[in-house]
C-alpha cells in the first residue's frame, strides 16, 4: 500500500470527528467489508466538495475498530487504481484498542478533474447518502471539465508575441495592485517575468487573456475585443444622437464607458431645503453601472469571434449587452438573490479583482441592486436574449416628472459641435491630417484635457474628424483626418458664417 509516512502518522480528533454524525462530507463503514461502497462514497466526495470515509465505526458513531493487516491495505491499494481519473485520497489510522484501528479515507473538493468515476461509474453525493449520477449530470461535468481546461482565455495568442502587449498599461495596472495590496513583494520590470507572475503567459507566449486585457494589436485576429456605444434618441433604435465603436484592452475599453456616460447622462439637481445650494445626483450610481460594465466585460463568451459589450442609452433606459448568455450555472433569476460567484474567464476576472474593481463572492449584482434601491431606483433587470446576457436600468434620461422647482435637468449634451472660428480652423488644418499636437496648437489651447474634451472628442464622436489609425486609438502614430461630413461643415461656414452655432 503506498501510505506515506506523514498519512500513517495522522491522528485526527476521532471523537470530534465522530461527533458531527453522516453528512455531506463525512461517511461511517463498519469495517472494509464494505470497501466498496466506501471507495463510491469517496467518489462521491472527490465530485463535491470532499469529505472522509471512517471505517471502523458503527452506524451510531462509536469507533469499534478492525484489525488492519498487509492484506487489508493491499486490498486498499486495488480499489484506488479503480478510479477515473486517479484520485489522490489520504489513509489515516487511529488506534482504538489494542490490535484494532479506524481508518479514516480523506478526499480533497473539487478539481480541474471532476467528474470522478469509479470502477467506471460516478457517484454523487445528496445529503447524507451515495448515489450513481445521472447520465446528464455526467456529461454536463465532463464538459464542464474539458472548458476548465482548454478555455479560450488560458490558450496561447499563437498570432502575437510580446511586442503586441502594453507594456505602459500592463505596469498600470500592476501598480493600482501593489497599491490596494493584491500583489505583493517585489515585481521587477520585466514584462514576461511580470505576465509569468500574473499567469498570462504560457511557454514564453502571452495568453489570449493576456491579450484581451493589455493587448496593443486587436485585428483582424481578435475583433471580439470590441466595445460598441450608442446613444439613441427616444426609446427605440431608429435614430443615432451618438455612437462609437472601439477595440481596445479591457481596462481602456471600460474607461470608454463610463466617459461615454458621463457624456450622455444627465445631472438631475434639486434644491436641498433650507440651504442655498443644489445637489447633484447621478442618474444611475457610477459604481452600480461599473460593476455592470465590469461584468460584461470579464463574464462574457470571447469565443464569439463577432461579439462585443454593447452600451445603449435610451430617453428611458440603459442597456448593457454581453455577448455569449450568463455563465454556466447562473440564471437571471439568481443573480437577485444569494448566487456563487461563477467565473466564465478567471484569469481575466483575477487581474479586476487584483485591480479591486470586483469581488470574487458572487456579491456583485446584489450590490448594484442595493445602490439602486438607496438612490431611490428600480433595481436593474437581469434576462438572457438570443445568447446574450442583458443588464437593463430603468432611468428617466430628460427628467420630466419631477418639479421644475426642485428637479433642474442637464439634457444629454448636443452632439453636433458648436461651429465657431476654432472648430472650423481645426477642420480645414486636419483636411490633409494632422496630430493633436498640431490641432491643438491650431485652436490656440495650453491645457491638453481641455481640449481633448471640448474639442477633439466631440469633434471625432459628430464624425466630422476621424483617426487615420482606428484600430489603434492610443497609437503615438495617430492622426486625425476631417471627414467628407467635416468638409461640408467647413466649406458651408465659409468666412462669413464662422461663429455662427448650429
Amino acid at each position: 500500500m503506498p501510505c506515506s509516512s506523514t498519512a500513517c502518522r495522522m491522528r485526527p480528533d476521532l471523537k470530534k470527528l465522530l461527533a458531527k454524525g453522516e453528512s455531506e462530507t463525512l461517511e461511517y463503514k463498519r469495517s472494509t467489508g464494505e470497501l466498496r461502497e466506501a471507495m463510491q462514497t469517496l467518489c462521491a466526495f472527490a465530485n463535491r466538495a470532499g469529505g472522509k470515509v471512517v471505517i471502523g465505526v458503527k452506524p451510531d458513531g462509536k469507533p469499534v475498530g478492525q484489525q488492519v493487516s498487509d492484506q487489508t491495505l493491499h486490498e486498499i491499494a486495488v480499489a484506488r487504481e479503480r478510479f477515473e481519473p486517479p484520485i489522490d485520497f489520504e489513509l489515516g489510522r487511529v488506534e482504538v484498542a489494542p490490535g484494532l484501528a479506524v481508518l479514516v479515507l480523506t478526499v480533497g473538493g473539487i478539481s480541474d478533474s471532476v467528474p470522478f468515476t469509479y470502477e467506471g461509474r460516478p457517484y454523487e453525493r445528496v445529503h447524507n447518502t451515495t448515489r450513481k449520477m445521472s447520465q446528464d449530470r455526467y456529461e454536463e461535468l465532463l464538459l464542464s471539465r474539458a472548458h476548465s481546461r482548454r478555455r479560450w482565455e488560458n490558450q496561447p495568442a499563437d498570432e502575437l508575441t510580446l511586442k503586441d502587449i502594453d507594456r505602459d498599461e500592463v505596469f498600470r495596472i500592476v501598480g493600482i495592485t501593489q497599491s490596494i495590496g493584491r500583489l505583493g513583494g517585489p515585481v521587477g520590470r520585466s514584462l514576461p517575468d511580470v505576465l509569468d507572475r500574473l499567469g498570462l503567459q504560457k511557454g514564453g507566449r502571452p495568453l489570449r487573456a493576456a491579450v484581451v486585457l493589455f493587448g496593443k494589436t486587436f485585428l483582424p485576429d481578435y475583433p471580439q475585443c470590441e466595445l460598441r456605444m450608442a446613444r439613441f434618441r427616444g426609446t427605440d433604435k431608429t435614430e443615432f444622437l451618438d455612437q462609437r465603436q472601439l477595440h481596445g484592452p479591457a481596462f481602456k475599453l471600460l474607461d470608454e464607458a463610463e466617459l461615454f456616460c458621463q457624456r450622455h447622462f444627465p445631472l438631475p439637481a434639486k434644491i436641498v431645503p433650507g440651504q442655498m445650494r443644489r445637489v447633484e445626483k447621478p442618474l444611475i450610481p457610477p459604481d452600480a453601472m461599473r460593476e455592470i460594465l465590469v461584468n460584461a466585460l470579464i463574464h462574457r463568451d470571447y469565443t464569439i469571434a463577432g461579439g462585443a459589450v454593447s452600451l445603449a442609452i435610451f430617453d428611458d433606459r440603459v442597456e448593457i449587452w454581453s455577448a455569449g448568455g450568463f455563465p454556466k450555472g447562473i440564471t437571471a433569476d439568481s443573480l437577485s438573490q444569494r448566487h456563487l460567484s461563477v467565473q466564465r474567464n478567471p484569469l481575466i476576472a483575477d487581474i479586476f479583482h487584483r485591480a479591486g474593481l470586483i469581488e470574487k463572492w458572487g456579491r456583485g449584482t446584489n450590490r448594484v441592486i442595493a445602490m439602486c434601491r438607496e438612490a431611490g431606483m428600480t433595481a436593474p433587470k437581469f434576462e438572457e436574449i438570443t445568447g446574450a446576457a442583458v443588464v437593463t436600468f430603468r432611468v428617466n434620461v430628460l427628467g420630466s416628472g419631477a418639479p421644475s422647482s426642485q428637479v433642474t435637468p442637464q439634457v444629454t449634451p448636443q452632439v453636433t459641435p458648436q461651429v465657431t472660428p476654432q472648430v472650423v480652423a481645426l477642420l480645414e488644418a486636419a483636411a490633409a491630417s494632422a496630430s493633436a499636437s498640431d490641432l491643438q496648437r491650431v485652436v490656440g489651447l495650453k491645457d491638453r484635457v481641455h481640449f481633448l474634451e471640448s474639442y477633439l472628442q466631440p469633434l471625432l464622436e459628430s464624425g466630422w474628424l476621424a483617426r487615420t489609425i482606428p484600430e489603434k486609438p492610443t497609437s503615438r502614430l495617430q492622426r486625425y483626418k476631417t471627414t467628407e461630413a467635416g468638409l461640408q461643415v467647413s466649406k458651408s461656414s465659409g468666412s462669413s458664417g464662422r461663429g455662427r452655432s448650429r
